[in-house]
C-alpha cells in the first residue's frame, strides 16, 4: 500500500542568523528564525512524511516549547522521523520538494541538499527531487522577509 503525505513550512528570516537548508549551511546575511536550527526545507519533508503515516506532525512530536529541541540540528529530527515510520511498517519511496525563496539563489547548491537529505533519510540521492523559484517579488517571499518550502513524500508499507 502507498501513501502520499503533503508538507509545508515557512520560516521568518532575520539577520545575523545562520543559513540551514536541506542539511547544509548557505552563506547569506540572513537565516530562517526558529526554535531548532530553522531548516524550513527539512521540516516540510517531516510534515510530509509524518502527514503520509498518518502520525501527526512535526510540531506534536518535536513542540516548539521543549528545551529538549532548541537549537537541534533539524537532520535529527528527520532521522527521528524516519526511524517513527520505519517502526510503524513503512517506508520512504521519494520526496519532492519546493523552496520559494528570493534570495539567496540556491541552484549551486541543490546537489549538496540532495547529498545531505539522501544521507539522513538512508535513501538514494535519486528519490530526492529539490527544486527552488522565486516569488518575482511578490509577498513576504519576494520582500525576503521570509522563506516557504513545499513537500510530497511517498511512502510504501513494508510486508509483514
Amino acid at each position: 500500500m502507498f501513501r502520499v503525505g503533503f508538507g509545508y513550512d515557512v520560516h521568518q528570516l532575520q539577520e545575523g542568523r545562520p543559513f540551514w537548508l536541506g542539511g547544509i549551511e548557505i552563506p547569506h546575511i540572513k537565516g530562517p528564525l526558529g526554535h531548532s536550527d530553522g531548516d524550513v526545507l527539512i521540516h516540510a519533508i517531516c510534515d510530509a512524511l509524518l502527514g503520509a503515516a498518518n502520525l501527526r506532525d512535526i510540531g506534536f512530536h518535536f513542540p516548539d516549547t521543549s528545551d529538549e529541541f532548541k537549537g537541534i540540528d533539524s537532520k535529527i529530527l528527520l532521522k527521528k522521523v524516519v526511524s517513527l515510520l520505519n517502526k510503524n511498517g513503512y517506508s520512504i519511496v521519494n520526496i519532492d520538494s519546493t523552496i520559494c525563496l528570493q534570495q539567496p539563489k540556491v541552484k549551486d547548491y541543490i546537489g549538496q541538499m540532495q547529498t545531505a537529505l539522501s544521507g539522513t533519510m538512508d535513501i538514494p540521492e535519486s528519490a530526492v527531487s529539490v527544486k527552488a523559484t522565486t516569488t518575482e517579488k511578490l509577498g513576504f517571499v519576494g520582500r525576503e522577509e521570509g522563506i516557504a518550502v513545499y513537500a510530497v513524500a511517498l511512502i510504501k508499507k513494508l510486508p509483514l
